[in-house]
């Protein structure tokens, strides 16, 4: 590669982060006030205030010291989020085939497992309530217990998502491997390669059913009803992002509308044979799967019930099955 070819491929790199952050600052608010709120007949928070206003807004908020083990460790989780959204993003872009190892499947399934870990971390090394210490005994169980050390509220979520990496992340991991089955290889320049001359992988049968079963991981990965079971509102408890305040919680609502655009861009990258890249024309396609993908999430959030396990492992495992008989499908 010249110098020439590696500035063009910086260039494309940092302009398609460019557009992608751009475009993510959005996507909040079309699920929130485009979609979710006309549906529930509710005025809706404007649509720049969750991804655009709100991390401005909290950026300009009192930091506080969380009541942690590892306060350094549980303020910097968010923002390695962040960094593994954009790692995850550079991997799809055709700029970067070169590094073969890089630009692989396992490359993708790595990052997002440490993206799915990262939850586990952030409700273990929590210990506070709202982001304050207990100014009282806890004797919420109706004795005190002084052998026993208390739980906090923030580690039932910390168990919560140990079981989404244990059996949640199922459905997209099976999914991703439906394009691989049909293209003979783990490389996303040969899975895109091969959808340049056989076209998308989304036109055949097992492609179909991998979609679907890619959707539904997608809105797993998001936490979003019915599948949020890191926020249950039934427990009271929003999950491991509770406790963040300031500019912490502002790289928290920047990570999920990056991460909404991210996985859009995979599935294009992988059932489209498109991937994101401002040097072409297939940038247009990643933002329509990424607004697709935004409106259709709102649709089914804004019409579903709370999934308790009971109903969340049946579903989660059918579908893996679903995603099973898509890779069959490839093969044949």
């Amino acid at each position: 590669m010249t110098v020439v070819d590696s500035l063009i491929a910086l260039i494309a790199v940092i302009g398609t982060l460019i557009v992608a952050f751009v475009v993510s600052v959005w996507l909040p608010g079309i699920e929130r006030k485009f979609v979710q709120a006309r549906i529930q007949q509710r005025i809706g928070p404007p649509i720049s205030s969750p991804g655009l206003m709100a991390p401005i807004k909290f950026f300009f908020k009192q930091i506080i010291n969380p009541n942690s083990p590892m306060p350094g460790l549980y303020n910097s989780l968010p923002i390695i989020g962040i960094i593994i959204t954009i790692l995850l993003l550079i991997i799809v872009m055709p700029q970067l085939y070169f590094l073969a190892a890089f630009a692989s499947v396992v490359a993708l399934v790595g990052l997002l497992k440490v993206e799915e870990i990262l939850y586990m971390f952030m409700g273990s090394l929590s210990k506070s309530v709202l982001s304050i210490r207990m100014p009282f005994p806890d004797l919420v169980k109706g004795a005190k217990h002084t052998d026993v050390p208390r739980s906090f509220v923030e580690e039932l979520s910390s168990m919560r998502a140990f079981r989404l990496i244990a059996f949640g992340s199922f459905p997209i991991y099976i999914a991703i491997f439906v394009p691989v089955a049909m293209a003979g290889s783990i490389f996303l320049n040969d899975i895109v390669a091969y959808q340049q001359l056989h076209g998308p992988v989304l036109f055949t049968l097992g492609g179909i059913l991998g979609a679907i079963v890619f959707f539904v991981g997608f809105m797993i990965l998001l936490n979003e009803y019915p599948f949020a079971i890191l926020k249950t509102k039934a427990d009271v408890i929003e999950g491991p992002l509770l406790e963040y305040a300031s500019k912490y919680r502002a790289y928290v609502y920047i990570s999920r509308g990056l991460l909404i655009f991210v996985l859009s861009s995979i599935f294009a990258t992988l059932f489209l044979g498109l991937p994101p890249s401002i040097l072409s024309w297939t940038i247009l396609i990643n933002i329509v799967v990424a607004l697709a993908f935004t409106i259709i999430m709102a649709i089914v959030s804004a019409f579903s019930p709370i999934f308790t396990y009971k109903q969340f492992y049946p579903v989660v495992a059918g579908v893996s099955i679903l995603g099973v008989l898509a890779i069959i499908a490839s093969f044949l």
